[in-house]
Order: structure tokens, then sequence, then C-alpha cells
């Protein structure tokens, strides 16, 4: 007897039928259209009055929109797992998250052997699908580089390559009625689905079932709720029926074997809100939990100290992320810092966000905000706090005055490609996976600058929760706050920005030798101070084993062709040229959209300063860091024109007089030859972007921050923030107040 607390859901188990191909297709949409959860066909490849399941599971997911769909299920024999499992993440991932995965080792094997498939004793075929089940996970597993290697009696795969990564986890359930099976179930499966009809006393066969599931998990280390029980059921059972198999044997899903239209109609709209409705009323009345998830001992084993996990508000703990779950190598890291967080909090919505924060700042850890996840400083993850992602607030809408509301989880290449059929672009960095959030509100170095200027200088409203856990829009003081020091502030839920009017643009690339980059680099810089201020200019200098090689990517902000020339030439005669290119293209294409997920990158030593010119001597610093190999990767970024435009008070980034912005990275050097050549750099700097600066020390804060700027923030972070919760991003202590 038990009830594993699973949330209910029900489908529909559809015969896949070629007589009338589209009957099938008609009654998955009915079934989505009667609030059903789950569509799911029979696998029978070697029966030719059948559809392909395979085929059909593609063609409906195209024909549906919120259904998940699974084979019920698929014939593992005629399916290589290594196939299969990439099959299923490209299925995943064009239906957002909608596959399911359920496996029945075979039982046909005379037809089976006939399509060319093998003859396996049970034995043999239980020992294959778990083989094929270890397969198929690693395959799904893109946390790390190395190949799938299964050296098994059935499979055998040597060095696949993994990937690519399904947009959920899949959960595989079993098709199992006989020991090994069940057992099987409870080592490594995630739901056992058997059919009602094929039970002779189906309360006792599911006891038996059960028990052998939950002794087998238990053993293996696991907590027997992780693994769902479905059940394929037939029409004509009722409330009565269904409601013993749910709050006594544990059945939390119900799939309907049937192809009536009117049955599934009754079955999505009458019998599973009346079903779902009683086993609630049961569970009160037991004091039962209705569990999101599950988290087996391992997982539980894997817990930080300082969190009380058990006190996750409830509309998070769907979401969330804790060290011993199975998404957490995709939440723990950014694009070039690895963290190692406790927890990772996942709000879908300003509300849940006020509840993060209300319930993180009780806990006794760091607490770390992200938006898109890019992270070069590395502060939007750390070790044994809490992250707070908001990358679920990912909405973008623009907006009848030119300007576009944007979530902080979206990323700038999506907004841009929201913005181009209105004509309009954004100055957000120079690559699409950046997220909004962070960048938004620290300054925004982009290819658009020196005309449009920064990105913070198009904010022009911002939605935040703050650190008591309310809900606000920006006043004055918060907004400038917010522009360039937001981080320290609250967390930002909705920004409102001015797009500018661009639409093509000129887009070039330039490659030089740079054995000799010290007077290429000051060069360049002479040219686009004089430049127009259509033109913004980044120079990117590698470190070679032969000699280092200098790049330029050159943005013109119009369609002027014989203008974009004219502004482009000149830079040709910086260097020694190795290769150049230019062309006509939307600012879209410029900075593509991507959603990457983010594995950390080796954990670079990152610094950066700003400068009013490259003199010859800081170019020459710069082109020594470039080839002692001590600062290996080099990007100047220029800025002036528009961004110079702007009062140096009008925002809490106050440098509005330099030309440039300088930083280099250094992955795998010293830490304290990398230090010491930027404390001999940053006489030669005035000032710094908070995104790109990895060192830690306090001078640095002075450094983002004048002292008119300083003073004026940490007056309002008293208001705002006198707690300092937010404390982990260049922060800023609180002005001290006298008593009154």
């Amino acid at each position: 007897m038990a009830d594993y607390g699973h949330t209910l859901h029900f489908g529909t188990f559809l015969t896949p039928s070629n007589q009338r191909p589209q009957d099938v297709v008609k009654l998955a949409q009915l079934s989505e259209q009667a609030g059903l959860d789950l569509v799911t066909f029979q696998d029978h490849p070697y029966q030719p009055a059948f559809l392909d399941t395979w085929t059909l599971l593609s063609w409906v997911a195209a024909q549906t929109e919120r259904i998940h769909l699974s084979g019920n299920v698929l014939n593992l024999p005629l399916r290589p797992p290594a196939v299969l499992a990439r099959a299923a993440a490209s299925l995943d991932l064009l239906s957002g998250g909608r596959l399911e995965m359920a496996l029945g080792a075979g039982g046909f094997w005379g037809p089976i052997e006939a399509m060319g498939g093998p003859n396996r004793t049970p034995g043999e075929s239980v020992e294959a699908l778990e083989e094929a089940i270890d397969i198929m996970r690693q395959m799904w597993d893109v946390s790390t580089r190395r190949g799938v290697n299964v050296a098994g009696k059935h499979y055998t795969v040597r060095g696949a390559k993994r990937g690519p990564e399904p947009a959920h986890e899949i959960p595989i359930w079993l098709g199992a009625y006989k020991p090994r099976m069940l057992r099987l179930t409870g080592r490594k499966a995630d739901g056992w689905l058997p059919s009602i009809a094929y039970l002779e006393d189906p309360q006792a066969d599911l006891d038996r079932g059960n028990r052998i599931i939950d002794e087998a998990a238990t053993n293996a280390g696991r907590d027997p709720r992780e693994i769902r029980r479905l059940l394929n059921i037939t029409p004509g059972m009722t409330v009565d029926d269904l409601l013993p198999l749910a709050v006594e044997h544990g059945v939390s899903t119900f799939i309907l074997a049937s192809d009536d239209p009117s049955t599934i109609a009754d079955f999505g709209t009458e019998l599973a809100p009346a079903l779902r409705e009683a086993v609630e009323r049961e569970r009160r009345a037991a004091g039962t939990r209705t569990v999101e998830v599950v988290r087996g001992p391992k997982a539980l084993a894997a817990r930080r100290d300082g969190i009380d996990y058990d006190a996750v508000p409830a509309a998070l703990t769907a979401t969330a992320v804790e060290p011993g779950d199975k998404a957490y190598g995709k939440v723990r890291s950014t694009y070039m810092r690895s963290g190692s967080p406790g927890l990772v909090l996942r709000p879908r919505d300003a509300g849940e966000v006020a509840e993060a924060v209300t319930y993180a700042r009780e806990q006794d850890v760091p607490l770390a905000v992200r938006s898109g996840g890019h992270g070069i400083s590395g502060r939007s993850t750390n070790d044994g706090g809490i992250v707070i992602d908001v990358g679920a607030l990912n909405e973008i809408t623009v907006l009848e005055n030119g300007r576009v509301r944007v979530g902080p989880g979206a990323r700038w290449g999506h907004v841009a490609r929201a913005l181009a059929p209105h004509g309009l672009a954004l100055s957000s960095g120079d690559y699409g996976d950046v997220g909004v959030g962070g960048l938004a509100t620290a300054g925004g170095l982009g290819f658009l600058a020196r005309k449009h200027g920064l990105t913070i200088d198009a904010v022009r409203a911002a939605e935040l929760v703050l650190a008591d856990g309310s809900q606000v829009q920006a006043d004055e003081d918060l907004l400038w706050a917010v522009r360039g020091a937001g981080g320290n502030f609250g967390i930002v839920t909705a920004l409102e920005l001015e797009a500018a009017p661009v639409r093509d643009v000129v887009y070039s690339v330039m490659a030089f030798d740079g054995s000799d980059a010290s007077p290429l680099i000051e060069r360049w810089g002479e040219l686009v101070e004089a430049a127009p201020r259509e033109l913004t200019s980044f120079l990117y200098g590698f470190a070679q084993r032969i000699s280092p090689i200098v790049r330029l990517v050159n943005v013109f902000a119009s369609d002027d062709t014989q203008a974009a020339v004219e502004a482009l030439e000149p830079l040709l005669q910086i260097g020694p040229l190795l290769d150049q290119q230019a062309q006509l293209a939307p600012y879209a294409a410029i900075v593509a959209p991507a959603d990457n997920q983010h594995y950390g990158g080796g954990d670079p030593h990152v610094s950066n300063g700003n400068a009013v010119h490259l003199t010859a001597s800081l170019s020459g610093k710069l082109a020594d860091g470039l080839t002692t190999g001590v600062a290996p990767w080099l990007a100047i970024r220029a800025v002036g024109g528009a961004v110079n435009d702007v009062d140096p008070a009008a925002t809490a980034y106050a440098h509005r007089h330099q030309n440039f912005n300088v930083s280099s990275v250094a992955l795998g050097a010293p830490e304290r030859e990398f230090t010491r050549y930027w404390d001999e750099l940053r006489p030669e700097l005035d000032g710094l972007y908070i995104s790109f600066e990895t060192d830690q020390r306090p001078e640095r804060l002075h450094d983002a921050f004048p002292d008119a700027t300083l003073d004026r923030l940490r007056e309002l972070k008293a208001v705002y923030d006198p707690d300092n919760v937010f404390d982990q991003n260049f922060p800023i202590a609180p002005a001290v107040t006298e008593p009154a």
C-alpha cells in the first residue's frame, strides 16, 4: 500500500493505424484540446498495418503545442540506443521539451528477427535494456567532453560524441512485469509503465511490483519516490476504480487506451479533473504531501551547509536545482567561470523572484544573481551559496513608441532579432549570447556605442525586487543607481529601453600580423578617435606560437556604404594585413541569437581599465602582455562619441571622457604574474568597467566609481539595501548613518 505523492498526469494510448493516417493525428490533437498531459502510441515496427511510431511522434509534435509525447513502449531491439538517444534529444529540442521515453525490452522475437533484429532470451533482453539505458543517459550528458564508452554484451559504443543535450531531462520509463525487469526499473529507470489489461489482479500485482521496485531502488541508494508509477488503463473505469490505484497503489499517471474521440474527450474534461480533486482530498485527510521533486539519498548527501532546503518556497521547488540533481551541471557555472553553489533558484516571474530573495536572505550563505549566465567576472555563481537565476524572465515586447520591454533573462541576440523588423536596434555588447540583466545594469560596451551610446544610456525604466522582497518601479534615484551599479540594489525583473533607428550596417573584419603590435595599437587608436562616430571598432589581440594576431571587428552604424568605405580604408594601413572582408548586413546578424549552456571556461584572470588615448607607452605595455604571454588575450573596445555626450553625473557609470576600454584575459597563467602586470598598467589607465574584472581588491571599487559617485551610491545603498544583502557584485557598503 503506497502513495508516492506525485502530481497526477493523464494521457492517451493510441493505435497508429496507417489505414487513415490523419485519424491518429487528430486523436492526438483532441487529447491536447481535452487538457490531457500526454499522448502515447504503440510501437510495433514489424507491423505493416501501423505507421512508424517515431515518424508519427515527430509529425504529432509539429501538429501540437503543449502535450507531451511518447512511444508506449518503444521497441528497443529494432532501435539502436545511441541513435535513439540522439533522435530523442533532437525531437525534444524541436518540440520544446515535450518528449518522454518509454522503453520495452522486446517480446515478439520472431517478427523482430524477421526485421533484422536479434532474438534474445528474457535474461538477455533485460541485460540489453540496461546497457541501452547507460548509453542513452551518457549521450544526453554533455557536461563532459569525454566520449561515450560502453563495452556491453549486446551494445558497444566506443568514443561516441555526446549530444545534443535535450531541452529537458527526458525520463526513461520501462514497461515491466517480471521480477528482473522490475528490479532494473528500481535501479535505473524513472518510471514503471505496465498495462492494466496484462495484470491478473491489478491491485495485488501493483503492490508486488512496487515492493520489488522499491527494494531495488533502496539497494541502489535511491529513494523509491524517484520512480513514477504509470498505468495504461481501459475505457469504462471510473473515479471510484482509479482512486485506490492512486492513493493506495502509487499510480500517478493514468493513460487511457482508446481510439474513441468521445471517450478521450470525457476522460480529459470530466474524469481527470474529478480524480485530481478526489486524490487531493484523500491526501489532505491522510496528511500526505504532494511532491513536485524527489531527491534520493545521494542527492540529499550533496546538500551544503547553511541552507535550509526544506524551507524553499513551494512555488520554487519544482525548478530549484541542488548539487545532487541531474541538471546541476547546466546551472552551476557561467560562460568563463566554474561554480559550485549549494542551491540554484529559478523563479519564473517577479513574484517568485521576491519569494526567492526573501528566502535567500534568511540563509547563512552568499547570494549571487544571474541573468543570461555569461558571467565573465564570475560573480553570478559562487561556492556553497545560493544563485537566483532569472533566465526564465526572458520576454521581449516591442512597444509602439520605439521602446522595448525586456526581461533580464533574455539574451541580446534575441532582442536584436525582435527589434530588426521594426528598423530598430540597441547597442548591446559584442555577442548575442550575453544576458540582458547583467549588461544593462553595468554599462554595455557594444558595436553601436560611438553612435548610440552605452546600453544603460537607453534604459528609461526598470522594475526591481529589493532586498526586503518588495517589488518596485525604480524612482529617479534608484534608476540612476541601476544604470552602472545595479547589482548592488536589487534584482531587475524588467527593463524598458529606447531603441535607436538602425537597419543594415556595414560589418567589417580585418586581420593583421601582430609581430610589432605596439605601433599598430597606437595608430589604430588615433584613427578611431578621428573617425566619424558611426564607426565603432573593437581590437582583439591573440598570442600565437610564432607571433600575435590582431583582429579588428568594425561596425559602421549606417547603410551608407561609400561613407563606410571612407571610414574603414585607413584602418587597413595600421599594420601588415593578412585578411579583410566587409559586408552590408542587418545588425541582428552580427549579434546573432544564441542559447548556449555554460559549463565554465577554465576560470581565467580578467582585468580591465579605461583609457583616454592609446599612448605609445600604454600601447607598448599592451603589446608586451601579448608577446610575453602574461596577458595572451587582449580586447580594446572603442567608446567615446555618443558615450561621452552623457553627463558623468547622469548615471552610476561615470566614465564619460575616455575613448577606450582595455581588457585582457589570462587562462592558466599564474595569477601573481597577471596581477603584477596589471598593477604596472593601471597608472596609465583611468577607471574600469565592473563586468570585465576579477580582481577583488578594494582599490578596484574606487577605480570603478569616482569618489562623488561612490558617496552617492553608498547613501542610496543605505536606503534600498541597508543590510547589504546584495554584496557579491562589486559590493558597495551602505553609508553609516547616525542614530536618530
